[in-house]
């Protein structure tokens, strides 16, 4: 999570509450290795400006005034239990009940950065693919502000960490990562052993689509149930790329996910690869193995339905019988059929 702190801009991912001597044990957020492993943090800078926004939170005396831009961090705030005093709208996602009666701001993409300012905010939590656009705009208006890492299971819970110390909301946190690691711990060997496909994700936007790196969040549910993302090894979160070079990594495998106007967006796809002669030479498309993935499941941001988007995948990417090809094929026909439906 990224945090503004009187000006300073501080990068920090996971805290621990401090020890007497004021520093931070980030090293038993779970009992679990595994976990700790995938959650564990060492640079000193970073826990630090954790305990600095604590103390900042701390001295103002009473409850802060919190803004939330997006669906998937209106969710975590829900789940920690802190009020809103703004929270964002949205046409595909459901707020939760807590903020019924809260201020709207405006769309994830583009709040109302009037409307922001009127309510006086102390935080606004936004997410962290969204930083560069936003926090101007937050700058200018004198507010502190937090940007989530919703990219990932474990950079979610990192800021969960985070926020339930910050917040004081220790304990509504450590519930959460003991329910993450009873997950991660049994689901990690789910596919221990089985031979990793070569995955292509494609994600589609109204007129267009783009590829989808392990820095994304639908790739790090692939990477999370073990498939190769064949484009892997960038720094970008996603990646424009043509037709014949995605022919050169000739997936196993390939997902077609849609963010925004998820009717229009399936509909592309099915022209494009009926249309487009190339698509007919990927072995993917000769063997059937072309798959759409439920748009409420599979976002820009993770939210706690991440179990159900690894089920989902899961015959998928390891289908070990006909009848797991057939409930794959079958799931794909239902994400189809929802997207179309979600324009009615």
């Amino acid at each position: 999570m990224l945090l503004s702190l009187t000006g300073m801009m501080v990068a920090i991912c996971l805290c621990r509450p401090a020890d007497a001597s004021g520093s931070f044990d980030n090293t038993h957020a779970s009992k679990s290795d595994a976990v700790n492993e995938l959650l564990a943090v060492t640079d000193q800078s970073e826990l630090k400006a954790v305990e600095l926004a604590r103390k900042k939170v701390r001295k103002l005396g009473r409850e802060p005034k919190l803004i939330a831009t997006s669906p998937a961090v209106a969710d975590i705030c829900d789940r920690l239990e802190l009020d809103l005093v703004g929270v964002c709208s949205s046409a595909i996602s459901v707020i939760p009940e807590r903020y019924k009666d809260v201020t709207v701001v405006g769309g994830a993409m583009s709040p109302d950065i009037e409307v922001v300012s009127s309510l006086k905010p102390d935080w606004i939590f936004s997410p962290v693919s969204l930083q560069g656009d936003l926090q101007p705009k937050y700058d200018a208006i004198g507010s502190d502000w937090a940007f989530l890492n919703t990219r990932s299971v474990p950079g979610m819970y990192r800021s969960i960490q985070e926020m339930g110390y910050i917040f004081d909301r220790e304990e509504q946190a450590q519930t959460l990562i003991d329910e993450f690691t009873e997950f991660y711990d049994d689901y990690r060997v789910k596919n221990e052993g089985k031979e990793a496909p070569d995955v292509l994700i494609l994600m589609g936007l109204p007129g267009s689509y783009i590829i989808a790196t392990e820095n994304s969040y639908v790739g790090s549910l692939v990477e999370l149930a073990g498939g190769n993302n064949v484009y892997a090894g960038t720094d970008q979160e996603f990646l424009t790329v043509n037709t014949e070079d995605m022919k050169t990594k000739e997936p196993d495998v390939i997902v077609r996910c849609a963010h925004a106007l998820p009717d229009q967006v399936v509909e592309m796809f099915k022209e494009d690869f009926e249309t487009n002669d190339i698509w007919k030479h990927f072995e993917a498309v000769k063997e059937g193995r072309v798959y759409d993935l439920t748009y409420e499941n599979f976002g820009m941001s993770v939210k706690f339905n991440y179990p159900d988007a690894l089920e989902e995948l899961q015959p998928i990417l390891y289908p070990e019988s006909a009848s797991d090809e057939k409930k794959a094929k079958q799931n794909s026909e239902a994400a189809v059929k929802a997207a179309e439906d979600s324009g009615k």
